[in-house]
């Protein structure tokens, strides 16, 4: 139990948590091409989908390419997007509202189900001798201001949040799972419809490890919960879980997807991305060195959350929801992550949404001294960062100073930066917010629980915001192949025959697909052939009985380790 005051647990106005939610997910989404590697495969599957036929839209692939992409959901919904807005907004950023939808569905979910755990009788504070204790749902709200402040505050998320990849799905139906399984505690329908829709959520947007992992997470979270779910929650959920796990075979058998395209799909369910049998070594050194900056600070307030809530003396205190519930969905994404082939900072978006909620729960009992540490910090490394991301654009704009621009200049050749107002007025506006929520926490003690996380959340969407308008030219020439492509469409008229990409990488195919208009396949016969390295060159040779002849070789500015070169295929 914790002593609160009602003071303690007054929420964040509405208008602030609103405007920061909306501020941190819409930024970074518009004003830029698909980027290297994981947005612009995501975006070319959308792209395929959106320029093909049924085929497409049965098994996401790339434009010539016959590998199944996975489940198809996330690009159901982008390709759909890109049909409605792509004529207002261009395509890509149209693509990128799928970001958005999946970010804010979570960021939602997450609060609710924080909301309503925070409402739980087995959590409320201690209720004083002379009264003044937070009522219920007071203390719900405020919990859940602090879970979404938490998943604001998550550093790894900034970039990964904003890209066209299923993870967005994924991170979106988990959130669901976890407010259904809660929402089912007292509303048994309505917790079943939103359990089994999250549970859809997964199958269609994830292989199928991971969504089996959700599914039995969830199970053992219900059977280890001291407040167990009714059968109109099981029965309901049980359905929709089942449809949306039935719904892609479904649509093989309705079309009649020839044999070889089944076996492809099958394939890409099973292992898109690709799975191990046993733990990765690779993937378990990933996690043992990223994880922690990935998830700050969110992991350090999750484990003060487990150290109370578990240590309280009442039987079952690990079996209470606000515990066991998020604890069992992140142990099973944890597993997921720790079974991937080669794990990398996507897998960990799916950790977050429990993490967060388990975090909220540290607020009430966070001593002085954790809370100064984590604003310090908080505001020491986002100003630097701040401050570092100025001087350079300034450097970039004016070439003072100059040893910063000449470092740019060597690290991006032919890069030339313009002056823009607007993204110079935004930049300006959220750092003068910066230095007034910094200065609003350090000229006063404000009481309330949440107010170690406020400076943490503002700080990373200030990061975000200002890399976003300041810096997002930059990113933004180092990331995409746009200009590779525009060179390649100058050698190669449109008008010709195909250009073998065999060799080529997923994300190099997805953005030559949507930048030029030549014609892309995985065959052997085209006239012409894109690879990277000689020794790729001189095996397809020998193997097909052929000749080479290289008329074309180049590579993205930013890149000095890839190659691209463009032959000609002659007859031996």
């Amino acid at each position: 139990m914790v002593k609160l005051t009602a003071a303690a647990t007054k929420s964040i106005p509405r208008i602030i948590i609103f405007a920061l939610t909306l501020v941190y997910g819409f930024s970074g989404l518009f004003f830029r091409d698909p980027w290297k590697n994981e947005d612009a495969i995501g975006f070319g599957g959308m792209w395929t989908l959106f320029r093909g036929n049924s085929l497409d839209w049965v098994v996401p692939h790339l434009a010539g390419r016959d590998i199944s992409l996975g489940t198809p959901l996330p690009y159901w919904m982008g390709a759909t997007l890109i049909e409605l807005f792509s004529r207002f907004i261009g395509a890509a950023n149209a693509a990128r509202l799928y970001s958005a939808i999946c970010f804010f569905a979570a960021a939602l979910a997450i609060w609710y189900a924080t909301y309503l755990l925070g409402r739980r009788r087995e959590v409320q504070p201690m209720a004083l001798a002379v009264g003044g204790q937070p009522d219920m749902k007071s203390y719900g709200m405020t919990l859940a201001d602090g879970a979404l402040l938490i998943f604001l505050a998550c550093v790894g998320l900034a970039q990964r949040a904003h890209e066209t990849t299923p993870m967005m799905a994924q991170l979106m139906g988990i959130s669901i799972v976890l407010y259904g399984t809660v929402r089912g505690l007292d509303k048994p329908w309505q917790g079943g419809l939103w359990t089994g829709l999250g549970i859809s959520i997964v199958a269609l947007s994830s292989n199928l490890t991971l969504s089996l992992i959700v599914v039995g997470s969830t199970i053992i979270a219900v059977l280890a919960s001291n407040a167990k779910l009714r059968f109109r929650w099981t029965l309901t959920s049980t359905v929709l879980g089942l449809l949306g796990f039935a719904l892609w075979p479904a649509l093989w058998h309705i079309n009649n997807l020839p044999l070889e395209w089944r076996h492809i799909a099958e394939q890409g369910w099973r292992n898109m991305p690709e799975m191990r049998s046993s733990p990765s070594m690779d993937s378990l050194g990933f996690l043992s060195v990223n994880f922690w900056a990935y998830a700050w600070p969110v992991w350090p307030l999750a484990i003060v959350s487990l150290a109370h809530w578990g240590r309280i003396k009442e039987a079952g205190a690990w079996r209470a929801p606000h515990l066991c519930i998020p604890l069992s969905l992140f142990i099973g994404s944890l597993i997921y992550t720790l079974f991937r082939l080669e794990a990398n900072e996507h897998d960990l978006m799916i950790m977050i949404p429990s993490l967060s909620i388990i975090a909220a729960f540290s607020l009430p009992i966070l001593k002085r001294s954790v809370i100064s540490f984590i604003d310090w910090f908080a505001m020491f490394s986002f100003t630097l960062i701040a401050l570092a991301i100025w001087i350079i654009w300034l450097a970039k704009v004016t070439g003072f100073p100059e040893s910063t621009a000449a470092n740019v200049t060597r690290l991006l050749p032919g890069f030339e930066a313009q002056f823009n107002y607007l993204a110079f007025v935004v930049a300006l506006v959220i750092t003068a917010l910066w230095l007034a929520v910094v200065r609003w926490r350090t000229s006063r003690a404000p009481k309330e629980i949440w107010r170690c996380l406020i400076i943490s959340a503002s700080g990373t969407t200030l990061m975000w915001v200002l890399l976003m308008t300041l810096w997002l030219p930059t990113i933004n020439y180092a990331k995409t192949y746009r200009h590779v492509s525009a060179r390649l469409s100058q050698v190669i008229p449109a008008s010709s025959a195909c250009i073998n990409t065999s060799n080529l990488g997923f994300a190099q195919l997805a953005s030559f697909e949507y930048f030029s208009k030549l014609t892309f396949r995985d065959d052997a016969d085209c006239p012409w052939m894109l690879t990277h390295t000689q020794s790729e060159a001189k095996a397809y040779a020998q193997l097909n009985n052929k000749k080479l002849h290289l008329i074309w070789e180049d590579r993205r500015a930013a890149d000095r380790d890839e190659r691209l070169r463009l032959y000609e295929v002659l007859p031996e």
